[in-house]
């Protein structure tokens, strides 16, 4: 069905759905639509139909006077076309307010406005794409996209016809009818029917068993993906040949491979402003303590915070073993993860005074606590985000078929020596303090010298720093071997000084000058005659850069369709070599390593929302948000389903003006290097249904402190009361450097893909992310008698 045609059919049914013989009429009007179709409709008529707790308030968006309408428990203000639209609708739907009474009104208002003014502009669409952050998805061999019919089983069931959707040794995407019956939890028998009736296997004719990693519903499909766990040596090499030997004739799925390079390059923008401080806890004597800090460009100021007058940190002792275990035994309870700091100076000595939200509950004196503290410049108000680390997921980001998964043996060690990551959160907001203020109390401040911390006299704490410009360098090993180089027809002769998996470093015997632009074909005749079944002559690499007028070359492997000889036989040689050959090593090059391992668990476990801004043709808009394998709570706020792709509604937050008013303006009066400020919004979230925003409002138009008690009191009324945390930053030029070698690869399979995520990843201007505070704002005022 055509959408004109569904949408006349929609209108007609309207006046229809609130009659008790709606369905025989349904059934009527759709006689010779498809199931796909009738379902859609019934689907559409049921949201339409649906209570709607959304308030109309036009006083702002209409030119006319509008005047209060009450129906129910709601007060809507209307102009007078929207009342006239608002009472016929409301008879369309038998008096019941609905979504279908909501939007009628909405639609009118916008078509009489747009009639009004058509110069105006189209406004900027709010739906904006997730792109995948920290679960970057590895393969070990490449996949190809191959659709052939299979036969599908289980023991006891039927065969089910479906066909494959990609293919590789290992696995396999498959398309099944949605009423399939199977136990997804129980191995699949797939056969293979045209490979079967080409190729003789036993395998073949009796079907390979698959394990179901995943399941997705699309329309009357069922989306599976496959591991394969049968099947013989024979097997796995046919398909492996039928993948190569049919790479020109199909294409190689090259999704995943986009889907980490987008991720890399919104990571890229993020992380230097990320504002938080990673605080990585190990155990000392079965006691957690903090033992490493990530630091970024834009955390180093909250964790000068914690330096006392000699510069030494003192955050181990004001979260000492204690609060962190309490921390990790209450995980969802919000007072162990509250925590409140003020310092006081005395003779040039800084003391700390610091308690979490249960401490000072226990002790009775969170009044004395937040009316003395508050009113001091060093009030400082924090939240400790809690995640235990999952030690059997690879610590390295390896995104490319065939990349190594591990770091170094001496890196691997350390990090798997870390326990859990606690994000330490800056909440600190100069209107919260003054509204900290009103709590009272009668107690004297000398009560609160069981809050102070005893200091330590040196730094124990380990620093370290995210270095993006390193996160694909490998470990490079002494070793010399000839090589000659062929390009244009010439013939050099040189020696290298050190190789890595991908890449090697030579030198000349006398200088010359190599077209950097053209590939160079390298043959490695000593190493060919210890090896004759592999051939290494003429692979192609590609110069990255030369030294000592041209007689020291740094280069890198180019692959390309096939796999590159040259990477698979300098790896196996060095995984079987590792003890005899050197390594040559930065003098940061370990730390490099750690603090990289260290980001990808950072990314893995964010607490926030982060966001891109971008500038188009002729205005600026939300490029994207960064999502979680799992969803959180306040993108699931955003969510709407848009076909089979799922897409994100920030109409909320950007209505308005607001685009333009809290985000383009202040990003475009940053520059780069500066950190990221933060703004605060106040909405009331619905709480039947999928979960939504119904308003919202900004912190700073809250008149005072009983203004905001108010709106907490009526959002808990109508649903729940949420709060969040805006962060925003100026972005500077894109480093695609830190994603070279996803765009390469996917430049050969799909050069226009690789240019798309370019140009996007030059657009972008301002990055961000939505923090959730709601227990904090709670604790802001104290409670009512």
């Amino acid at each position: 069905m055509s959408a004109d045609a569904h949408s006349l059919l929609i209108e007609q049914l309207k006046p229809l759905m609130m009659e008790p013989n709606f369905d025989d009429v349904f059934e009527q009007m759709t006689e010779g639509e498809s199931s796909s179709s009738r379902f859609l409709l019934k689907m559409e008529i049921s949201r339409l139909a649906n209570p709607c707790l959304r308030i109309i308030d036009l006083r702002d968006k209409s030119e006319l006077p509008c005047t209060e309408v009450i129906y129910g428990e709601q007060h809507h203000y209307l102009d007078e076309p929207a009342k006239h639209v608002f009472q016929n609708a409301l008879a369309l739907y038998r008096n019941q307010y609905t979504m279908g009474v909501y939007e009628e009104v909405m639609q009118a208002h916008q078509l009489r406005r747009q009639q009004k003014e058509p110069s105006k502009v189209e406004s900027v669409s709010t739906l904006v794409p997730g792109i995948i952050l920290g679960n970057y998805i590895r393969r070990t061999e490449e996949r190809m996209n191959y659709s052939i019919k299979i036969l599908v089983s289980q023991p006891g069931q039927r065969e089910i016809v479906g066909n494959t959707l990609d293919l590789s040794v290992s696995g396999a995407r498959i398309r099944l009818p949605l009423k399939h019956g199977f136990d997804l939890q129980q191995p699949l028998t797939v056969k293979l029917q045209e490979l079967g009736d080409e190729f003789y296997f036993a395998d073949l004719q009796q079907g390979v068993d698959y394990q179901v990693v995943d399941a997705d519903d699309e329309g009357e499909n069922c989306l599976m993906r496959l591991k394969r766990v049968s099947g013989s040596e024979q097997l796995s090499q046919m398909l492996s040949d039928l993948i190569q030997g049919y790479k020109f004739r199909y294409k190689v799925d090259i999704n995943d491979v986009m889907v980490n390079a987008s991720g890399l390059g919104f990571e890229r923008y993020y992380l230097p402003h990320y504002p938080h401080l990673p605080l990585f806890i190990s155990d000392n004597q079965q006691q957690p303590e903090i033992s490493t800090i990530l630091l970024s460009s834009d955390n180093q100021e909250l964790l000068h915070y914690f330096l006392d007058e000699n510069d030494v940190n003192q955050l181990p002792t004001i979260l000492h073993s204690q609060r962190l275990q309490a921390l990790i035994d209450h995980p969802a309870d919000d007072s162990h993860s509250l925590l409140y700091c003020f310092t006081y100076n005395a003779k040039g000595r800084l003391f700390f005074y610091a308690a979490t939200l249960a401490e000072l509950q226990a002790s009775g004196l969170i009044s004395l606590f937040f009316h003395y503290g508050a009113a001091k410049a060093s009030w400082k108000v924090c939240r400790l985000s809690l995640d235990m680390l999952d030690h059997q997921q690879p610590h390295k980001s390896s995104a490319l078929p065939g990349d190594d998964v591990n770091y170094s043996p001496l890196t691997e060690q350390q990090l798997v020596q870390y326990r859990c990551l606690v994000q330490l959160i800056d909440l600190t907001d100069q209107i919260a303090a003054m509204q900290y203020q009103q709590w009272q109390s009668a107690l004297h401040i000398n009560d609160l010298k069981c809050f102070g911390m005893a200091k330590t006299p040196r730094n124990t704490v380990k620093l370290a720093a995210l270095n993006f410009s390193e996160r694909r360098r490998e470990a490079r090993f002494a070793f010399k071997t000839l090589v000659t180089i062929h390009q244009d027809g010439e013939q050099l002769t040189a020696m290298t000084h050190d190789i890595s998996s991908r890449g090697l470093q030579l030198h000349l015997e006398h200088p010359h000058k190599l077209d950097t632009s053209k590939e160079l074909l390298l043959s490695f005749p000593k190493l060919q005659e210890l090896s004759t079944k592999i051939k290494l002559q003429e692979l192609p690499y590609r110069v990255v850069h030369s030294r000592k007028n041209g007689t020291t070359l740094h280069l890198a492997a180019v692959v390309g369709h096939t796999p590159h000889t040259g990477v698979e036989f300098l790896n196996r040689l060095i995984i079987r070599n590792r003890e005899k050959l050197q390594q040559l090593t930065d003098n940061n090059q370990q730390a490099k390593e750690l603090a990289d391992g260290l980001k990808n668990q950072l990314i893995r476990h964010l607490h926030a929302v982060p966001f891109m801004l971008e500038k188009t043709a002729k205005s600026f808009r939300m490029a994207c948000i960064g999502i979680g394998m799992q969803r959180d709570l306040i993108s699931d706020l955003f969510t709407r389903e848009q076909g089979n792709r799922l897409l994100f509604d920030l109409d909320p937050i950007l209505n308005d003006g607001r685009l333009k008013l809290d985000f383009v303006e202040p990003v475009r009066q940053m520059k780069p290097q500066d950190n990221v400020d933060s703004f605060e919004l106040y909405a009331v979230v619905s709480t039947s249904g999928h979960p939504q925003i119904l308003s919202c409002k900004r912190a700073v138009d809250m008149a005072s402190a009983e203004a905001l008690s108010d709106f907490i009191q009526q959002a808990d009324y109508i649903g729940r009361f949420m709060a969040l945390k805006v962060y925003r930053g100026a972005t500077g030029k894109p480093d695609f450097s830190y994603l070279q070698r996803e765009l390469d690869y996917i430049k050969v399979h799909a050069k226009h893909r690789a240019q798309k995520l370019e140009q996007q990843l030059w657009r972008i201007i301002g990055v961000g992310e939505l923090l959730d505070i709601t227990a904090e704002v709670r604790m802001r005022l104290p409670p009512k008698n």
